[in-house]
């Protein structure tokens, strides 16, 4: 099943509860949180408070996008604030299999993250304990970005370990998604999309967001 996940780094956040509520009834699957520290990436966005009072304003799944240095300090203390999907960096993480056992046992899903940049073999023993794999199609950091067209191959190539592994692990993507290229992006076999910039930069961020459904469904 193909999920749109808004990316709230792209909603107005003078109004954000009006903003999640409107993306909420307009069909979206999960909400979107990107967490950065200024560290792991150039840019400090929202932390624990917020995702707490965000989980008080929405029936949604939050999936909490830890861009961060030393997730595993903090992965366990998102799920505690609301969080029902919680993502970590492979790159910032060396112990990743403690992190993502951790997330699990606190109860929500544990995901893995792969910048652009990062071979898929980094993922080699860490994919086996992660519910879902977030493929960075931007280089983290800033919304708005242009799409890396090599993202798709690097999709379909992890779909094919997934399969040949007989895993159930699922694909999320992020980074520069819209209209345009969802069909593509969802052909290769990503199951989540994440979209910012293309559902809250629009004019109506509902229209958008249906938008991206009906191009998704008719490539399916």
């Amino acid at each position: 099943m193909i999920e749109i996940a808004p990316s709230i780094l792209s909603a107005d956040f003078s109004r954000l509860g009006e903003e999640i509520s409107t993306v909420e009834k307009a069909g979206a699957s999960i909400l979107h949180v990107d967490v950065m520290d200024g560290r792991f990436v150039p840019n400090i966005t929202v932390g624990l408070p917020v995702v707490k009072a965000i989980s008080r304003a929405t029936r949604l799944p939050i999936d909490a996008h830890l861009m961060i240095v030393e997730p595993g300090q903090y992965a366990e203390k998102f799920v505690e604030a609301g969080a029902r999907m919680v993502s970590i960096h492979i790159e910032a993480d060396p112990n990743a299999h403690r992190t993502l056992s951790g997330i699990r046992s606190a109860g929500a899903l544990a995901g893995i993250v792969i910048n652009p940049a990062t071979p898929l073999a980094a993922l080699d023993e860490a994919i086996k304990f992660a519910d879902y794999v977030l493929v960075m199609s931007v280089n983290p950091g800033f919304g708005g970005q242009e799409f890396i067209p090599e993202s798709l191959d690097k999709v379909r190539r992890l779909r094919k370990m997934i399969d040949e592994r007989d895993l159930k692990t699922r694909i999320e993507i992020d980074g520069g998604i819209n209209a345009d290229n969802i069909a593509e992006v969802t052909g290769a076999g990503a199951e989540i999309i994440v979209a910012g910039s293309a559902i809250f930069g629009a004019p109506d961020p509902a229209v958008a967001l249906r938008e991206l459904r009906e191009a998704t469904v008719l490539w399916v």
